[in-house]
Order: structure tokens, then C-alpha cells, then sequence
């Protein structure tokens, strides 16, 4: 009997430590969110190009490697040949990389990724000591700066691809509490690409489209005024759905932290139930903000400079509520089999 109560005790105690963990965790979570918000909007107040700052940042480190190693081969004999040794090295990482794994475990097919990363890095390298080279590319009338970062892009697509895979097989073959982890990872870079598209994309987009605008356009001050209005309720059309998605994967951590903690407490499925709702809601939100948006400009059409006649179906929070349904549905539903079994015992 006392062994027993011992036990529950214990497990009270490790789901308050989970439920504590998953708090911190949301915390965290959310002053990410917050900063990558507003270094977003300080792009965007200072008119500086983010997607120029985003070619940079996907150019890096390949571009501050290059420059340092032609500067080292610049130096003299034995610096040219200490910059060759250190670009061989750097490109042999992935090579190194893969006969570890092979000491640790069974080489699996995503492995080989490894190798077509190392090539890419040396030829990317290459290009990067070497930057007048970058002219004879097709890329050279994008210029050097987009040229540089689609280089660098090739090498990250590898990479996340071969991480993306090796994540693919852990999720396949990992226990459910393990998945849950994963998938807390996962809501995390959905939170922090919906947060880059409202306080990025589209307040870069805003910001563009009304200097265009009112450096295009001599019509009456009224129209002017309406057609700024509309861009404004443009932006507030597109990052609508982005915002929703941010709370759904707010709330969706919050239903993960309890289900991990208690999987099939009251507490689990009535946070199953506010987040399946949340999730339908969410959606009705994005349709009618459309139908009301599209509405108002045909309403207003005669007084707009500027019209947007596209209808926008939001695939991506339509498939985000479609997949958080289905997971609140299956907890559910374990939930209800589970009592039915504990009734017939």
C-alpha cells in the first residue's frame, strides 16, 4: 500500500517537473518570437532591404571563409598553401563526418547526402575565394550578392535536406514521447516562420507597396488616402492566418505539455477540445477576412489606384488546422477507448 501511494506520489512529481519544463520551455518559446519580431520590424522602419539582409545572412559563413582564405593566400607562398590545406579540410567536414557515423552505426541511404555535401562545399568555396569567377556564371546578371547567396543556399538545401531525413527516420522509429518532443521542435519553426512572414514579408511588402504608391501617383488626395487604407487592409488580410497559426502553436505546446504530463487526464482532453475548436475557428477567421476584404474592393473599386483581384486560398493554415484536428481527434478518441476498456474491467 505504501509502495503504491510512493509510486503516485512520484508521478505527481515528475508531471508537475514536465508541466514546469514545458512552461519554460513556451516561455523561451515566446521571447524568441518577440526578438526575431522586432529585429523583422526594425528592417522594415529603417527601409533597409530584408531580403538583401537574407541574401547576406544565407551567404554566410562561405563568403567571410573566402574572403579570409584569398587574403591568406595573398600573404605569401606558405600562406597560399596553408589557405589550400585549410579549403581542402573544410571541404573533407562532411566526408569526416560520415566515416564517424559509420564507426557508430549502419550507414543508411540519407547518409550519402554527406558526400554530394562535400563536393558542393568544395565547388561553392571555390567560387567564394574566388569571386571574379562568379561573372562567367549564368547567376552574374542577378549580381554578385544574389549570386553568392544562391551558392550558399545550395550548400544549406543539402544540409536541411539531410537533416530533414535523418528527423524523417527518428520520427518513424521513435517512441511516442520522443515524437512529442520532435514535434515541439517542429511547432517552434512554424511559430518562427509565421512570425518572419508578419513582421518580415509582408511589412516589408507594405512598406514597399506605399512608397510605390505615393511616389507613383498624382490623383486626388482622396483616392490616394483609400487606396493606402487598402494596402493597409491588404497586409491585415495576408498576416492574418500567420497570426492564427502563432496562437494555434501556442496553444497546441500547451496541449502537448499536458498530454506528455497526463495523457489521458480531464485536464488533457478539455485542452483537446478549446484547441480543436481554436483550430476551426481559426479558419473561419481567414475565409470570412477574405470574402470581406474582396467584398470591400468592389464596393470601393472606382476610388482604388491600386486593386488586387487575387483570391487566396490559405493552403498552409487550412493543412496546419487539418493536421492539429486529426492528432486532438486521435488523443480523443484514446481517451474514450480507454475509459470504455476501464468500465468493462
Amino acid at each position: 500500500m505504501k509502495d503504491n501511494m510512493k509510486n503516485t506520489e512520484d508521478a505527481k512529481d515528475t508531471s508537475r517537473a514536465k508541466r514546469t519544463s514545458h512552461k519554460l520551455l513556451i516561455a523561451v518559446l515566446a521571447g524568441i518570437l518577440g526578438i526575431e519580431a522586432a529585429v523583422c520590424i526594425a528592417f522594415s522602419a529603417t527601409q533597409r532591404s530584408l531580403p538583401d539582409a537574407l541574401a547576406a545572412a544565407t551567404a554566410f559563413p562561405f563568403e567571410q571563409i573566402g574572403m579570409g582564405l584569398r587574403s591568406l593566400s595573398l600573404v605569401s607562398g606558405a600562406g597560399n598553401a596553408l589557405a589550400l590545406a585549410i579549403y581542402i579540410a573544410l571541404g573533407l567536414i562532411p566526408i569526416v563526418a560520415l566515416f564517424i557515423l559509420k564507426t557508430k552505426r549502419k550507414l543508411r541511404p540519407e547518409d550519402t547526402l554527406l558526400v554530394l555535401l562535400s563536393l558542393v562545399l568544395l565547388v561553392v568555396l571555390y567560387y567564394m575565394i574566388n569571386p571574379g569567377l562568379t561573372y562567367t556564371l549564368p547567376v552574374a546578371m542577378l549580381g554578385e550578392v544574389v549570386g553568392k547567396a544562391l551558392m550558399g543556399g545550395i550548400v544549406y538545401s543539402i544540409l536541411c535536406g539531410y537533416l530533414i531525413l535523418c528527423l524523417a527516420r527518428l520520427l518513424l522509429h521513435n517512441k511516442p514521447n520522443k515524437l512529442i518532443g520532435y514535434m515541439i521542435l517542429m511547432l517552434g519553426l512554424l511559430g518562427a516562420y509565421c512570425v518572419y512572414m508578419v513582421c518580415g514579408a509582408c511589412l516589408n511588402s507594405l512598406v514597399e507597396n506605399m512608397t510605390t504608391l505615393r511616389s507613383g501617383n498624382y490623383s486626388s488626395l482622396r483616392h490616394l488616402n483609400i487606396s493606402s487604407v487598402f494596402l493597409v487592409l491588404q497586409f491585415i488580410v495576408d498576416v492574418v492566418p500567420y497570426i492564427l497559426n502563432v496562437i494555434i502553436v501556442f496553444a497546441a505546446l500547451g496541449f502537448l505539455s499536458t498530454l506528455q504530463a497526463e495523457s489521458y487526464s480531464e485536464k488533457t482532453l478539455t485542452k483537446a477540445t478549446f484547441l480543436s475548436k481554436l483550430c476551426v475557428t481559426a479558419l473561419a477567421i481567414t475565409v470570412l477576412v477574405n470574402i470581406v476584404f474582396n467584398t470591400l474592393q468592389l464596393v470601393f473599386a472606382q476610388s482604388l489606384m491600386v486593386f488586387n483581384g487575387s483570391v487566396q486560398v490559405p493552403l498552409f493554415s487550412i493543412a496546419l488546422v487539418l493536421g492539429t484536428l486529426l492528432l486532438v481527434r486521435f488523443v480523443t478518441d484514446s481517451k474514450q477507448l480507454k475509459d470504455d476498456n476501464e468500465k468493462f474491467i
